[in-house]
């Protein structure tokens, strides 16, 4: 297939940018199947951004279901399984690979 360079309109800023022939080859090699969205200045701003790629990082506070410490974790706990804090889980992870 013949690649040519074509121009996109960024999502964020509303500029134009070239998708050249030879990224959509890079593209293509990869399997990727959507076009970049972004230009290259707001995707670099967005991957510097605050938790990457910018999303926001949840905090939920829990009672850890081992040692009942109140703790936080960095995910919103689903019911009916258990939530450790940091050294349960690290506790529970060494035992499981047998450190």
């Amino acid at each position: 297939m013949e690649y040519r360079d074509r121009v996109l309109k960024c999502v964020d800023c509303g500029a134009e940018f070239v998708f050249t022939a030879g990224e959509q080859l890079f593209f293509a090699d990869k399997g990727f199947r959507n076009e970049p969205k972004r230009c290259k200045p707001c995707k670099s701003k967005r991957n510097q951004s605050p938790g990457g790629q910018g999303a926001h990082r949840i905090e939920t506070s829990a009672v850890c279901s081992q040692c009942g410490k109140e703790t936080t974790v960095p995910f919103k706990p689903s019911q009916g399984r258990p939530v450790y804090c940091r050294e349960c889980f690290q506790q529970r992870r060494a035992t499981a690979t047998g450190m």
